[in-house]
């Protein structure tokens, strides 16, 4: 995502850079596979059921780009690519578990 799509009259607003590095229908699935070891995207696409593949790699790639992931592609027949978090990915998993604890206190409400 560029920048100049988060910039308001001059203003960077922090919140909605983290939001628009996260908003996508498939990121926050994408970072609870890698934060589970798996780093391949047929990995992704087994665990994440109705992605379609083009969708998953748009989506990969802007992770990369706002560098929540890298991306590793080893020179082999068939060909491989690996991805895995980056430090600021692994700060972003701490607030989704920190996420996540906040949602269990929401449930007892939808019940």
């Amino acid at each position: 995502m560029k920048t100049e799509e988060r910039v308001a009259g001059n203003k960077i607003c922090p919140l909605e850079i983290a939001v628009n590095s996260i908003s996508g229908k498939w990121k926050i699935p994408i970072v609870w596979q890698i934060n589970e070891g798996k780093k391949r995207p047929s990995e992704f696409l087994r665990g994440i059921v109705s992605v379609d593949r083009r969708v998953l790699n748009k989506q990969l790639n802007e992770m990369i780009e706002d560098g929540i992931l890298t991306k590793e592609s080893f020179n082999e027949l068939p060909p491989r690519v690996e991805y895995s978090l980056t430090e600021i990915g692994e700060k972003l998993v701490e607030i989704l578990w920190q996420l996540n604890n906040w949602g269990k206190l929401l449930i007892p409400e939808k019940e």
